[in-house]
């Protein structure tokens, strides 16, 4: 009589982790640079308000 082989899952565990490898390096990869950019507009913003300040304080002297 022959005996029951037991099912391999060797191949299904490596697969398995290569997914979740390649999942969580998107992940990583799309939030690398997120702290970066914003603190990058908001000096960009307040800058911008402050030029603009400036030009109305100037054409109220003008006139």
């Amino acid at each position: 009589m022959a005996e029951a082989q037991e099912k391999d899952n060797f191949w299904l565990w490596i697969g398995g982790i290569i997914v979740v490898t390649i999942v969580l390096v998107f992940v990583l990869k799309s939030r690398e640079t997120e702290h970066l950019a914003s603190d990058a507009i908001q000096i960009q913003k307040a800058e911008v308000e402050k030029t603009f300040a400036k030009r109305k304080t100037s054409n109220t002297a003008v006139e």
